[in-house]
């Protein structure tokens, strides 16, 4: 099946899903305070965003998910490559990461805030953390699983690690790298939004949260159709990323 035809299924299918809700409000079978119609929660959505502080809100969010994620790439990259080049880090390292990797983010929130209070900061380095692991962990797998002989070769040579994590093992990790990072963005999505709602600090999460609690339901779903839009577009621009950094992949699917 051609991609275009998926496309148009998709397509089709997310239409489908509009209409089967407008037809729900308008039988009445849920009250509009709780379940607006899509045409009043487009029309919302669009006044927020042209006459209202939506946008600017919505790029606050987008800034600090950003950051976040920048933060969570790098660390998880370079971490991850000095762990996957060493198998006694690798050892003693393991453990502690199988210990941590499991642990939601937003848990740590409660402890941020009382060692650093509501900061801006703080939300910082708890969606880094959040984030880090899809980058984190496949990064060691794909240095370590770089060719043995590989090693041998760079030693005769006299090559240094440094020179052997860049020539030889970042080129093999990077596959792994960019599909982590992918995934690292939309988890940053996530954990941005909710920290917004936990901490109250001025992003969309805290728009959704406060139109939640004063029963303004056509704010609240407009809140989270552009939720949704800025994780397709999240999602789009990674994948072209990832098909600029390993051509060859693309070339193979």
């Amino acid at each position: 099946m051609s991609n275009w035809l998926i496309r148009l299924g998709s397509v089709l299918v997310a239409l489908s899903i509009f209409v089967l809700w407008q037809l729900v409000t308008q039988a009445g079978l849920v009250q509009p305070i709780f379940l607006p119609s899509p045409l009043s929660t487009i029309a919302s959505l669009w006044r927020g965003l042209t006459q209202g502080d939506l946008l600017a809100l919505t790029m606050t969010t987008m800034e600090r998910m950003f950051y976040g994620w920048m933060l969570a790439s790098l660390g998880g990259t370079l971490l991850g490559g000095l762990i996957g080049l060493s198998r006694r880090a690798r050892y003693w390292l393991t453990p502690t990461l199988e210990l941590l990797r499991p642990l939601p983010a937003t848990t740590l929130l409660p402890i941020g805030i009382a060692l650093f209070g509501l900061q801006p900061r703080m939300l910082l380095g708890v969606i880094a953390f959040g984030a880090i692991w899809p980058v984190l962990l496949p990064t060691i797998h794909g240095f370590s699983a770089i060719e043995p002989r590989l090693h041998e070769v760079a030693r005769n040579l006299g090559v240094s690690r440094l020179a052997f994590a860049l020539k030889f093992g970042f080129p093999n990790a990077l596959p792994d790298v960019v599909a982590g990072m992918r995934l690292s963005l939309t988890a940053c999505l996530i954990i941005t939004v909710v920290g917004e709602m936990v901490t109250a600090q001025e992003g969309l999460g805290t728009t959704i949260m406060m139109a939640a609690r004063s029963f303004r339901s056509t704010d609240l779903f407009g809140g989270i159709i552009l939720l949704g839009l800025v994780g397709i577009a999240n999602n789009a621009l990674l994948a072209l990323i990832e098909r600029i950094a390993t051509p060859w992949r693309a070339a193979q699917t």
